[in-house]
């Protein structure tokens, strides 16, 4: 039986770029939302470890549960799809996480708002790769980069933002306020998302991979829990326990994804090469993106004495030139693809890094603003230019357990990254406080730890720069391609109202 059919019910009004401007929207904001809220929460620590009387440990908890909880939930959004619609699940997460940011701002004790931050996770764990994976599915193949590339600018802006949103609030009100300022973007969203977002066909839902829902968030979160703990103390027993649990589970859960039909997460796409090579290099991305957005503002803070919003004012060069580049790169990805782009983009963030780490006590805000407008501009080019030649480099009908998958990883490896880079400021901090014995000053042997930090992630930025030139731009890939099954094509979308 024939499946190469070429009926002229293709080229539905739904895949022009136009019409996908409502659709693209929603997603934006949700996501928008969500990446707002790893970020706004750090510089609040103070006034809530002052609000609820409380040590600094249990208020650290306040970020930990939320990561955790997001890393928990991740794996699961494919199944959920295929289960339920994309649709469906991501209104469902944005309503979740707009009504977890609400108890968050009325918790009366710090056990509650820890409580309520994990409920916010399980919202916003998956609001990025579904939102990414539909918005994928409706671009027009030869129009993917640019469309991404919109979906790219939360991702940068956001993180940068949420320090500047949450001082300004912070000081004009209380911290409050960088919770209750969700629910109307949570209420844009849905009423964005109920109207615009299409209704997209379901493929058939495979059976629960039982033991992978078990496994995969025991793995992502205990990893992530480990990591985390480890910037502080690599030989702790939270530590070992985090690490040793998550990784039994990760290598149980990748044996059991391996043997399974349907897996939750589609781990055999690793087999291919160009997928393979593209991941590695957003993972590279993460860390050098890791090593400026959190390194410049606990530099700027703890060292020059800046206040959280004089920090994120001068942090703002990076998204601003971010929101500049990212389309730049979409449209130039359709024409060029990938590896002209990751490679001027990693040669541009290797050469921001390697200025940073040039700064002493004596920097001062313009020096630091250049290298940062270029971090943004070098991230701009490159991010969602690799994240949509993963996409690209997948069959089309895995897409949706693609994004779990690759945003899973990514935030472990954020975590790996956080916690690497955090124990590497305080192992060198300390070595060049004994190097200068007697005469140690903890100021300036902090400054030249920065230092090394920066220049660890322009090295690894430099191994990006080297790797990129093995890219090649991968065919368009139908549903069933490479994995042997005939299944009919996923082209039938109605937009829903």
């Amino acid at each position: 039986m024939s499946t190469k059919n070429t009926t002229t019910a293709a080229p539905q009004p739904e895949f022009s770029v136009k019409a996908l401007v409502m659709p693209l929207m929603a997603v934006i904001i949700g996501m928008i939302m969500v990446i707002l809220d790893s970020t706004v929460v750090n510089v609040a620590i103070p006034s809530l470890q002052a609000y609820f009387n409380t040590s600094l440990k249990t208020i650290q908890w306040t970020i930990t549960g939320y990561t955790l909880s997001l890393a928990a939930v991740i794996p699961l959004a494919g199944w959920l799809t295929d289960k339920f619609g994309a649709k469906q699940v991501f209104l469902s997460t944005i309503a979740l996480f707009t009504l977890g940011s609400v108890l968050c701002a009325i918790a009366q004790t710090s056990e509650q708002l820890v409580l309520f931050r994990v409920i916010q996770g399980l919202g916003g764990g998956m609001v990025s790769p579904i939102g990414m994976a539909m918005i994928f599915k409706l671009s027009p193949p030869d129009k993917r980069g640019s469309v991404m590339a919109m979906l790219g600018v939360p991702m940068l802006l956001a993180p940068a933002a949420g320090p500047i949103l949450s001082g300004w609030l912070i000081g004009l009100a209380s911290w409050h306020w960088i919770f209750l300022i969700n629910l109307p973007i949570g209420i844009a969203a849905l009423l964005v998302g109920m109207k615009y977002l299409p209704i997209i066909e379901r493929h058939k839902t495979p059976a629960l991979d039982i033991w992978g829902m078990i496994l995969a968030p025991i793995a992502f979160s205990m990893l992530a829990f480990g990591m985390s703990e480890g910037g502080s103390d690599w030989t702790s027993t939270r530590t070992l326990t985090g690490l040793i649990v998550g990784g039994v589970a990760l290598i149980l859960f990748i044996i059991v994804e391996l043997r399974q039909k349907q897996p939750l997460l589609e781990l055999r796409v690793f087999g291919s090469s160009d997928f393979t090579r593209g991941v590695i290099l957003t993972w590279i991305s993460q860390i050098a993106l890791i090593g400026s957005i959190l390194m410049v503002p606990l530099f700027l803070q703890n060292l020059l004495g800046y206040t959280p919003l004089e920090s994120g004012l001068t942090t703002l060069p990076m998204a601003l030139a971010s929101v500049v580049f990212m389309p730049i790169g979409g449209k130039l990805f359709d024409k060029v693809g990938a590896r002209p782009l990751a490679f001027v983009g990693l040669i541009i963030i290797t050469a921001a890094l390697f200025l940073l780490s040039q700064v002493d006590l004596d920097t001062s805000r313009t020096t630091m603003m250049l290298p940062l407008a270029m971090m943004g501009a070098g991230m701009g080019l490159s991010m969602m230019a690799l994240n949509t030649h993963v996409l690209n480099s997948a069959p089309r009908r895995l897409v949706s357990r693609v994004t779990p998958l690759t945003t899973a990883t990514q935030q472990v490896v954020m975590s790996f990254a956080i916690a690497g880079l955090t124990g590497f400021l305080t192992s060198r901090t300390t070595h060049y406080m004994a190097e200068a014995g007697a005469n140690a000053n903890l100021a300036q042997s902090s400054a030249s730890a920065f230092g090394d930090i920066f220049f660890l992630t322009a090295c690894v930025a430099a191994c990006g720069v080297l790797m990129s030139l093995t890219l090649r731009k991968p065919r368009l890939k139908d549903d069933h391609e490479g994995d042997g099954t005939e299944e009919k094509p996923d082209a039938t979308m109605m937009m829903g109202h």
